[in-house]
């Protein structure tokens, strides 16, 4: 007889890619008692080492997604220079194992739901394979980060699946009739660079390609500047869930065979012979499914418009990247990169259900169409959605609402709450403490310091929202009489714009590291002034690799706060903000 084990949480997360990592934590964080359930061993979805898709986001200068996707990447930055994808696992990992207020379920697949009389999810059910216990939990609000949308069959939640007509939503780039077609599957390799040769003997079931024409076109199979192989993609044309192995069995025998291609048949052959295959994804990565139907569907004109909402809580900035369906096996180009602006606005609406009152999802899943999808779908515009679902859910459990009210009743306190984590929504200002405004600010340095407490926490369109500082430079906040101080939240800047990716696909002789951002503060020193005159020591804070440092549940009365630079991790480092509450 398998065990039965029962949980109780405020918010149970299904699913523990980037979107559900980043939902778990944000509600955690806010106090909420969390649950995630997923059916794998290792948390990171397509980012993980199972699958090995590289964290990409929006495109331009200094929109680089910052909040908890940023955090993990630095924390990447910091522990991983060789970018070594058990290193990068091992912080997925930890982030979530041993976070406060979260319990998480690996290895658990979600099979069955429970609903209550009112049609909102009751508990779901799943079972985990190592343990081989049936894990049930009861929460009062749950989150499908599943990227397939696991619950809304189990649930009856409203969803699509395929591309809508282009009627529809009057959407130029869709077809004229709607369709079952989707985005493929990948099953991605990487290869590294010796310094001797090595062959490659294939697999007898490896496809086989001899000729150069044997490869469609458009596809790229020069290792030298390729980034992955992402074009061996199938499944668009079948059920990328129901058909899944059958697709993953076909990427298989195409990533051996291309490889084996690249090996012993290519033009660049010779070139090739230094060239040792180091690991293939036997997990496909998914681009679609299951999308939900919330209150607001995001289009693609709301995409090309900008996505100015009232109710933006996460941007995104990839373009309008629509995979052919056919994938490897079209003659036609692989993807079309539709034009789209960096960055627009995501709706709050198109986080939660439609109809099953208490179930919130983020990730590749969201109300959008298949036009938006193609967009939204990246997995560091996921992570801030599900930074903006935990966020929501912390709120709708403190104020026992429903996912919907936190939008009707609660907006503008989620969109403040996000940006003070460093979520950067275009178009909105962060509010400034009232201590923090009404204290005089002054820099060592001779420097403008309002641009410390201007409600923004990284430069727009090319204004400067930075203090620039070096090595010995400091900011004090001073008041005309002892003032009580809870909180210090400073923004460091990480360099916005920097190009690096957090893994690799082709490792070579000469591979670079992965460092710090220079403009990011390594060393800093924390002090406030007591009424007697005396400073005092709060924080000495040495080897940072944070962009967002908050000092919480301080118990202060001072009469200044002091900031100091000690050094940064090169020679331009800066600071965004610096507030006191």
């Amino acid at each position: 007889m398998s065990e039965k084990k029962n949980w109780k949480a405020d918010f149970c997360v299904v699913g523990a890619g980037l979107a559900g990592m980043c939902a778990a934590l944000s509600a955690a964080r806010h106090g909420a008692n969390v649950v995630v359930m997923h059916d794998r061993p290792i948390p990171g979805g397509n980012a993980s080492s199972e699958i090995r898709m590289w964290v990409c986001g929006a495109h331009g200068k200094d929109l680089r997604e910052t909040g908890l996707v940023e955090e993990l990447l630095l924390e990447n930055l910091y522990r991983n220079p060789g970018a070594v994808p058990a290193v990068w696992d091992s912080i997925l990992y930890g982030s979530l194992e041993y976070a406060e207020n979260i319990k998480l379920l690996l290895n658990c697949s979600c099979q069955t739901v429970k609903m209550n009389p009112d049609g909102s999810i009751a508990s779901v059910t799943g079972y985990q394979t190592t343990t081989q216990t049936f894990h049930t939990v009861k929460a009062d609000y749950f989150a499908d980060c599943s990227g397939d949308s696991v619950l809304a069959p189990l649930t009856g939640a409203e969803y699509r699946h395929g591309r809508e007509s282009c009627k529809e939503f009057d959407e130029s780039i869709e077809p004229e009739k709607a369709d079952d077609h989707t985005m493929g599957n990948s099953c991605l390799f990487q290869a590294r660079q010796l310094k001797k040769k090595v062959k490659f003997t294939p697999p007898p079931w490896a496809k086989k390609f001899r000729k150069p024409e044997d490869i469609p076109p458009f596809r790229n199979t020069k290792l030298e500047g390729l980034e992955n192989f992402w074009w061996m993609e199938t499944g668009g044309l079948e059920n990328t869930i129901r058909d899944s192995e059958k697709i993953r069995r076909d990427l298989l025998e195409l990533a051996f065979g291309i490889w084996d291609y690249i090996k012993n048949y290519s033009p660049e052959a010779e070139k090739n012979a230094y060239w040792e295959l180091d690991w293939v994804g036997f997990l496909p990565g998914k681009r679609e499914s299951r999308r939900y139907v919330g209150d607001y569907i995001m289009n693609q004109n709301d995409v090309r418009g900008c996505g100015k909402f009232e109710d933006t809580i996460a941007y995104g900035g990839w373009s309008m990247d629509d995979h052919n369906p056919a994938g490897f096996y079209t003659q036609e180009k692989p993807t079309i990169f539709h034009p789209a602006p960096s960055p627009y606005g995501i709706p709050y609406r198109a986080l939660y259900s439609k109809n099953i009152p208490n179930l919130f999802f983020a990730g590749r899943n969201i109300s959008v169409s298949h036009a938006a999808l193609s967009s939204t779908r990246v997995m560091a515009t996921c992570a801030t959605l599900g930074q903006a679902c935990g966020t929501a859910a912390a709120i709708a459990i403190e104020e026992k609402i429903s996912p919907r009210d936190v939008g009707k009743k609660h907006l503008k306190r989620l969109q403040q709450t996000l940006m003070e984590d460093d979520c950067f929504l275009p178009g909105f200002r962060r509010e400034i403490p009232e201590l923090s405004r009404k204290a005089a600010l002054t820099v060592s340095n001779g420097a403008d310091a309002d641009v410390l407490r201007d409600g923004f926490d990284r430069n727009i369109e090319d204004v400067c929202h930075r203090w620039n500082c070096k090595k010995g430079d400091s900011a004090e906040y001073r008041f005309d009489q002892p003032q009580k101080i809870s909180r210090i939240r400073i923004v460091f800047d990480s360099d916005l714009s920097r190009p690096e990716k957090n893994i690799v696909a082709l490792r070579t002789t000469t591979q670079p590291e992965l460092k710090l951002p220079s403009t990011l503060i390594k060393n800093f020193d924390l002090a406030w002034l007591s009424a007697d005159g005396k400073w005092h020591t709060l924080e000495k804070v040495r080897n940072n690799w944070k962009r967002l440092f908050v000092s919480d549940d301080l118990k202060l009365e001072a009469v200044a706060v002091k900031l100091t630079i000690l050094s940064g991790w090169g020679d331009n480092p800066g600071v965004f903000s610096w507030d006191i509450a």
